[in-house]
C-alpha cells in the first residue's frame, strides 16, 4: 500500500482579517474628511468609524411621516398664501375670498371627483 504524501500548501494573498463580507461605498471628499475627523476624535480607523456611524444612524428613530390629511392641509395653506400674494387687491374682500376658495377647492363641477377633498 502506498503512503500518502503530505504537501504543505500555502494560501496565496493577504491573510483574512475578519469574517464579515466587504461592502464598498463611495464617499465624497468632504464626507471622507468628516468621517476621518470623527475617527480621529474617537481614536479609531476609518473602517471602524464608518461601521460605528452606520450603526448609530440605524438606531436613531426618525420622525413619522405626516399623514396625508396633514400634508393636504399644509398644501392648502401654502396655496392660499401664494394666491393672496397675487390676488387683485382692488376687488371687494368677499370677492377675494370667493376667488381664493375657488382656486384652492377647484371648480364646482370637478369637486365631486376630487379624492383629496374631505367630506364635509
Amino acid at each position: 500500500m502506498a503512503r500518502l504524501i503530505k504537501v504543505n500548501q500555502k494560501r496565496r494573498g493577504r491573510a483574512a482579517t475578519g469574517r464579515d463580507p466587504v461592502s464598498a461605498v463611495r464617499l465624497s471628499a468632504e464626507l471622507t474628511a468628516s468621517v476621518d475627523k470623527w475617527s480621529e476624535d474617537h481614536e479609531t480607523n476609518r473602517s471602524e468609524a464608518i461601521r460605528r456611524l452606520v450603526e448609530l444612524g440605524l438606531t436613531i428613530r426618525t420622525k413619522a411621516k405626516q399623514s396625508s390629511l396633514l400634508r393636504a392641509a399644509r398644501a392648502k395653506e401654502l396655496a392660499t398664501k401664494a394666491i393672496e400674494k397675487i390676488i387683485d387687491r382692488q376687488a371687494a374682500p368677499e370677492e377675494q375670498a370667493q376667488r381664493t376658495r375657488r382656486l384652492t377647492k377647484g371648480p364646482l363641477e370637478f369637486r365631486e371627483d376630487r379624492v383629496d377633498l374631505s367630506e364635509g
